[in-house]
């Protein structure tokens, strides 16, 4: 019995690897929100907030490393592209 208890508990730990991507899938979804707040239109601001809310939570159960990479890839390049467009909206 013990040894099944320690098994499952042992399989919900993650490992470092995984630690450190899913504190960096974090670190990118807080920032893109940030950003998102520095939106001027209230109706962008909500539209973009849902749309990265919706994203995130859609490839929450992911799996495989390769897509995962892909998407930290993907949501980066999302990001610098909010980025960009503020600082262009701005000046």
């Amino acid at each position: 019995m013990f040894k099944y208890v320690l098994l499952l508990h042992l399989s919900n730990l993650l490992i470092l690897g995984q630690f450190l991507q899913r504190q960096k899938i974090l670190g990118i979804y807080r920032t893109m929100l940030r950003t998102i707040r520095q939106v001027p239109d209230e109706g962008d601001r909500k539209y973009l907030r849902d749309w990265a809310s919706a994203e995130f939570k859609r490839n929450k159960t992911a799996t495989d490393q390769d897509a995962i990479r892909m998407m930290i890839t993907q949501a980066n390049n999302h990001l610098e592209e909010l980025q960009k467009s503020l600082a262009l909206a701005r000046s």
